[in-house]
C-alpha cells in the first residue's frame, strides 16, 4: 500500500467482485453478496487483512483426467464435457515463507511461471479472456494481475475497482468465487 498506492479500499474490492461471481455458483460456499464496508468492518486477522480478504477454510477435492491431446479428441464425443487442451504451463515458488521474499510488494513466482506459460503456449495477454489466479488472501489478485503483465505495477487495484475482473468485466477473474468465496481446501489450485 504504501510502495504503490493501493488503498483498503481497493483491496475489499477483490473479495467484494469475488463474491458477486460466488453469487452466481451454487456450489460456492459463501454467496450472500457484501459490500466494500462489509470487507472494512470485518474483523481485522492480520493488518491489512480483514477477515473477508482472508480465504476459506473448507472441506473439498477434485480430480483431473489427464490424457493425451490425440485420445482426448478421439473420445470427445462420449465425454460429459468438453475437453480442455493445455497450451503451456508454469510452475515457481518463490520461498518457502512470505517473510522471506525478496520484496513484498510483488511475487516472483508469478512472474516466472507466468512468463514460463505464456512462452510455451506462444500466447499475449490479448489472447486471454479469463483468468484464475490463487487468492488466499485479497492482494495475492492484485500481484497476479500485475506480475503476469495484465497491467501495470501499482495499477492492479484501480483496475479490479473499476470493475474489469467482475461480472460483464472485460478480463473476467475467479469466475467461481475463488478461494475467497468458493472454497480454499488448503490446496486450491485444482479448483482454479
Amino acid at each position: 500500500m504504501k510502495e504503490t498506492g493501493l488503498t483498503h479500499e481497493q483491496l475489499a474490492m477483490v473479495a467484494v467482485i469475488q463474491r458477486q461471481w460466488a453469487a452466481q455458483n451454487p456450489r460456492a460456499m459463501m454467496r450472500d453478496l457484501i459490500t466494500v464496508d462489509d470487507v472494512l468492518n470485518s474483523r481485522m486477522v492480520a493488518y491489512p487483512m480483514h477477515l473477508l480478504e482472508c480465504c476459506l477454510v473448507t472441506d473439498g477435492g477434485g480430480a483431473l483426467i489427464v490424457t493425451s491431446a490425440e485420445r482426448a479428441k478421439s473420445m470427445a464425443a462420449d465425454l460429459p464435457h468438453k475437453p480442455v487442451f493445455l497450451l503451456g504451463t508454469g510452475e515457481s515458488s518463490e520461498t518457502p515463507m512470505v517473510s522471506q521474499m525478496e520484496d513484498f510488494t510483488t511475487s516472483k513466482a508469478f512472474r516466472v511461471s507466468g512468463k514460463k506459460a505464456f512462452d510455451e503456449a506462444g500466447i499475449t495477454h490479448a489472447d486471454v479472456d479469463h483468468l484464475m489466479i490463487y487468492d488466499a488472501f485479497a492482494h495475492l489478485p492484485i500481484y497476479g494481475l500485475e506480475d503476469l503483465g495484465f497491467v501495470g505495477r501499482g495499477e492492479a487495484g484501480a483496475f479490479i475497482s473499476d470493475g474489469n475482473t467482475a461480472p460483464g468485466g472485460k478480463l473476467p477473474l475467479n469466475t467461481n468465487g475463488g478461494g475467497l468465496s468458493y472454497t480454499h481446501t488448503g490446496m486450491y489450485g485444482m479448483f482454479a
